[in-house]
C-alpha cells in the first residue's frame, strides 16, 4: 500500500462504503412513514491497523453477529433490520441490544440499515423472491405499494407477478420456494379451489418479503408468498379464494444477502474504485462478507 493507514483515510473509506450502499439502495426508496433507515451508529473510534476494510452483511444484529463482527474486525455492519427502531431513553449494558451498540461503538464499528429500500429497489429483495417462486419464468410484474419518492413508479414494497397460463401447479410453486430459500418445510394455507395441489394451477402471485399482511392487503392473486401473516389474515385470505405460502419472516430475506446484496455491493465497489478518483477507497482492500452467525430465531422440528 502506497499510502499510510490513518484515521482520516479510514474515515473517508467508511463514508465511501456507506455512499456505495446508498447508490445500490437509495434512502429515498425506503418507507419514511415508519421505517428507520440510514446510518444508525457512527462509532467515534477509528483505530486503523491494516489497509483491509471489512463490511459485514446481516439481517439481524444479534449478540452473536456482534461477536462475529468483533472477531472479524469489521469496519461497517450493514444490518437489513434496524437495531434502533424506537427512540432510546437510555443506553445501558442491561439491555442486550443497547449493550451491542456500546460494544460496537467502542470497537470502532459503525452500523448502517437500508431495510425497506432493499425491498423496494428494482432487482432488490422482492424481485429476487419473484424469481424464487417462478424460477424466473414470469411474463409480467407489477409493483405493489410504489415508493412515494420515486416518480418512475418502478420501485415499491411488493410485487404481483403473472405466470404463463397453466404452467405451474400449487405444488410446483411450493417446491420452487423450498428449493430457492433452502427450506425443508414451509407453511401453506390452501384455498378450497387449490386443495388438489398437484392439479390446481397458479397464474398470479403477490409477493412481499418479511411481514406481508399490510402491503398485500388489497391485492387479489391466486397465491400470496410472504414471510408471516396473522391467523386472521390467513382466514380472510382463504375466504377470498387465495392461498398463501408462509416461510418465516427472515427466511424470505436472508438468502438475498448472498445471492443479491453481497455480489452487487462488491461489483459496485470495484466499479467505483476503477472509475472514480483513484483515492476514492484510499487503495484499501475492501472485503464484503455475509454473516455466518445470523440465522432465523425459530427452528421447525
Amino acid at each position: 500500500m502506497s499510502k499510510a493507514v490513518t484515521v482520516a483515510s479510514t474515515t473517508r473509506v467508511l463514508k465511501s462504503l456507506i455512499s456505495t450502499v446508498q447508490q445500490l439502495f437509495p434512502v429515498a426508496l425506503a418507507d419514511d412513514v415508519w421505517d428507520n433507515t440510514g446510518l444508525l451508529l457512527e462509532s467515534p473510534v477509528i483505530a486503523p491497523t491494516t489497509n483491509r476494510a471489512r463490511v459485514l452483511l446481516t439481517i439481524d444484529l444479534t449478540t452473536a453477529v456482534v461477536d462475529e463482527a468483533l472477531q472479524k474486525k469489521a469496519l461497517l455492519i450493514v444490518a437489513y433490520h434496524p437495531i434502533i427502531f424506537r427512540p432510546l431513553k437510555q443506553i445501558t449494558k442491561s439491555n442486550t441490544q443497547q449493550h451491542s451498540l456500546l460494544r460496537l461503538a467502542h470497537a470502532g464499528i459503525s452500523v448502517y440499515s437500508p431495510h425497506t429500500a432493499v425491498d423496494a429497489q428494482v432487482g432488490g429483495m422482492n424481485d429476487w423472491l419473484a424469481d424464487v417462486a417462478s424460477r424466473g419464468q414470469y411474463i409480467s410484474t407489477k409493483v405493489i405499494q410504489p415508493s412515494k419518492n420515486d416518480p418512475s413508479g418502478g420501485t415499491g414494497f411488493g410485487r404481483l407477478i403473472t405466470l404463463s397460463e397453466g404452467i405451474y401447479t400449487v405444488r410446483n410453486i411450493i417446491e420452487n420456494v423450498k428449493s430457492g430459500l433452502h427450506l425443508k418445510n414451509v407453511q401453506v394455507a390452501l384455498a378450497d379451489r387449490h386443495q388438489d395441489v398437484d392439479s390446481a394451477t397458479i397464474s398470479t402471485i403477490a409477493i412481499c418479503a418479511g411481514s406481508g399482511g399490510s402491503v398485500l392487503s388489497n391485492i387479489d392473486a391466486d397465491l400470496w408468498f410472504t414471510g408471516e401473516l396473522s391467523h386472521h389474515e390467513v382466514l380472510a385470505l382463504r375466504e377470498r379464494g387465495i392461498s398463501a405460502i408462509i416461510c418465516g419472516h427472515t427466511n424470505t430475506e436472508r438468502g438475498y444477502l448472498t445471492t443479491g446484496f453481497a455480489p452487487k455491493l462488491h461489483a459496485l465497489i470495484k466499479s467505483n474504485t476503477e472509475t472514480l478518483d483513484a483515492n476514492h477507497y484510499e487503495k484499501y482492500d475492501i472485503e464484503v462478507m455475509v454473516s455466518e452467525a445470523d440465522r432465523d430465531p425459530i427452528t421447525v422440528f
